[in-house]
């Protein structure tokens, strides 16, 4: 006996429920999927236009039809409300809403503390390091710009720890004068915390402030007849004086983002100019989620509201739309900042001319992206026909080897679906236990265990598995896919043509029903299908390289002492420094180690026989 089907959702019973408060309302389906999150004023009059309108947009007709439930929660203000729906955009990501995809890969500028001579540098990834982030920045090269205009201004140091703290003698920054050489002691910790002091001031755009300190500095140097100094601090605020008078923006703050957005086929785009102390550092673009029939205005409220909530504000937001909320959104940005944040739309003179780029490039990148998504198509769709298949590939999958010498073995897994690379998807397996340089052995094991979380319901199962090499490669993802009990996939080998030129590879087609690697193909090198495999094929290689250089640079960093018993942080520095580094430590006898404080026979002859193991 089936259940009774439960009543449908009376959305007029339930709104004469609700509280003329300010709140977030949640739309849910039958089967209790979130459909869309949203703030109002008043949830009473907000929730009620859903249901008590004639007629309404196709998006929110659409919408309406699948809601059975609706949660609310009660918030103390309409900007409460404002970031309450932020938060549960990002968290729960309903159908209906618009999403801005989450990028966590934002450089920044890191400044070190708790030590003496503390330092600059590239930073991205997790803020678990104490110490300073400025930014984030809209692209790496932005941030490299800024680190090398430090080291002409400021001469701050940028090496790494371990880099710093085994130098005997100044490196070439310090010859070329980018550097004060705090390594060997040529700069006092005062004055390199003046010059650490100064920098940060510079990064927080309070560069006038630099340059009235460094003017009085002179003066008092002068005064002292301390000439040499005098004129170094001559030319410090003649380079600032000099840098501001090439990049200052006129009229404009120190502090001031550009927002354009622009909608088309069902994408948008919403592209951002950067200005910082006065300085462009660049545009970023960004192409939100977008559902049915929505506004830029609505684009741009949602993009900031998600975007600048979790990230340091400027003063001043020059928007290409009013904003409905654009007073609460101030406020709330003003909360969060701890000063005022001003949201302008109506502007004249270079913030005008600012807007127009910001436009500009908002249309030129979705237009490329439209373009970029219908080549990608094209593509697709060739594939399907070149492959045999019955409907086009959703999901490629591919896999690379890289190594030296068959040491460090990385094996990388790239994702590519109809929209493009989806690298949050990517995957990279340290491969070990395997004789080295044995590319079968590391395939196998890197598929092993990629397809093994399928075989146990884990993970998406990809309709085409592309696989860097030729029938012997092939052979061996069609083991590790019988073994593991999948099935339903597309074996594919990539092998490279005569002379290893572009366009000339050949497609080695395996079904994995056959059990073995079936006929070749040659596309040609007009075929966009090929374009597609090659284009896949190389994205794999490129991150197959990458993750082996990053483990080949750990490898090498990493400190034959640290392997010793007994030798710990301390010990190790000790060593380094009495013998001038790692050769003058290899050179050296028991006899002369044991000269080292805290080094005693056994240790001496245990760390001889790690060096001459």
């Amino acid at each position: 006996m089936q259940s009774p089907q439960p009543p449908p959702f009376d959305g007029k019973a339930f709104v004469r429920t609700l509280t003329t408060s300010p709140g977030v309302y949640r739309h849910f389906d039958a089967a209790g999927e979130l459909l869309y999150v949203g703030k109002a004023g008043n949830l009473r009059k907000r929730v009620g236009s859903y249901f008590l309108k004639p007629r309404m947009e196709p998006r929110i007709a659409a919408m309406v039809a699948q809601i059975a439930r609706v949660e609310i929660t009660v918030t103390r203000t309409e900007g409460e409300a404002l970031l309450l729906e932020s938060q549960l955009i990002k968290s729960l990501k309903p159908r209906y809403n618009i999403l801005l995809r989450d990028d966590k890969s934002y450089p920044y500028i890191y400044l070190s503390s708790g030590e003496d001579y503390p330092r600059l540098a590239f930073h991205r990834g997790a803020k678990n390091l104490p110490g300073r982030y400025f930014g984030p920045y809209p692209s790496a090269y932005a941030v490299r710009e800024s680190l090398n205009l430090m080291q002409k201004l400021f001469k701050v140091r940028q090496c790494e720890d371990s880099y710093f703290r085994n130098r005997t003698r100044p490196c070439l920054l310090y010859q070329i004068g980018r550097c004060s050489a705090p390594c060997v002691g040529l700069i006092s910790v005062e004055d390199y915390r003046n010059d650490v002091r100064h920098a940060e001031m510079f990064l927080e755009g309070r560069s006038n402030a630099v340059i009235d300190e460094l003017a009085e500095a002179m003066e008092q140097a002068s005064k002292a007849l301390q000439f040499e100094r005098a004129a170094k601090l001559r030319d410090q605020v003649a380079a600032l004086r000099q840098l501001q008078a090439q990049n200052h923006v006129q009229g404009a703050s120190a502090d001031m983002d550009v927002l354009a957005c622009r909608i088309e086929a069902g994408l948008a785009c919403v592209s951002v100019l950067f200005f910082r102390n006065g300085i462009s550092l660049g545009t970023r673009d960004f192409f939100p989620r977008l559902p049915l029939d929505a506004e830029p205005a609505d684009v741009l409220a949602q993009f900031i509201a998600q975007y600048y909530l979790e990230r340091p504000v400027p003063r001043e937001l020059i928007l290409g739309e009013a904003l409905a909320d654009r007073d609460i959104l101030a406020e709330l940005l003003s909360q969060h900042a701890g000063r005022a944040v001003e949201l302008k739309s109506s502007v004249r003179g270079e913030r005008a001319q600012f807007l127009q780029m910001a436009e500009r490039n908002a249309q030129a990148s979705l237009t490329a992206r439209l373009a970029s998504r219908q080549t990608l198509g094209t593509r697709f769709d060739d594939l399907q026909k070149v492959l045999g298949l019955d409907e086009s590939p959703r999901r490629i999958e591919c896999f690379d080897i890289s190594h030296t010498m068959g040491e460090l073995t990385v094996a990388s897994c790239v994702v590519f679906g109809p929209e493009g690379p989806e690298k949050s998807h990517y995957r990279r397996f340290n491969i070990a236990g395997i004789t080295p340089g044995d590319d079968y052995a590391a395939m196998h094991q890197a598929l092993t265990r990629r397809f093994r979380k399928l075989a146990e319901g884990e993970g998406a199962r990809p309709d085409v598995l592309l696989i860097d090499g030729g029938g012997g490669q092939v052979a061996q993802a069609l083991e590790v896919l019988r073994e593991l009990g999948v099935d339903g996939i597309e074996v594919v080998g990539v092998a490279k043509g005569p002379g290893r030129r572009a366009g000339e590879e050949t497609l080695v087609l395996a079904r994995l029903e056959s059990g073995s690697p079936g006929r070749e193909l040659h596309p040609g090198s007009s075929s966009p299908a090929l374009h597609l495999v090659a284009a896949v094929r190389d994205e794999a290689h490129r991150f197959a390289i990458s993750g082996h250089r990053k483990r080949r640079e750990k490898a090498r960093e990493r400190s034959v002492l640290e392997d010793v018993p007994g030798i710990g942080a301390r010990r190790r520095t000790a060593l380094l420094k009495a013998f001038g580094g790692m050769q003058g430590l290899e050179r050296a006898g028991v006899e002369e180690l044991m000269q080292v404080k805290g080094i005693d026979r056994g240790l001496a002859e245990r760390i001889y026989a790690s060096l001459h193991g």
